[in-house]
């Protein structure tokens, strides 16, 4: 799947999340689709969660 069809998918489900629940349900469905998206790198070994946590929390490594 492209970054174009993925980008539509994304913003199709946005978009009916906004029809249908308002700002706040839009607001919430984006928050879940973030963290998501930070699981599925984490398990696909992309992303690594120990270098986000120490970035999130202000350590630094060498």
């Amino acid at each position: 799947m492209s970054a174009t069809v993925s980008g539509m998918a994304v913003g199709a489900v946005l978009a009916f999340a906004a029809l249908v629940f308002g700002f706040w349900g839009f607001l919430l469905v984006a928050v879940f689709m973030a963290v998501g998206l930070l699981v599925g790198r984490i398990v696909e070994g992309k992303l690594d969660g120990r270098g986000l946590a120490n970035a999130l929390t202000g350590r630094r490594t060498s």
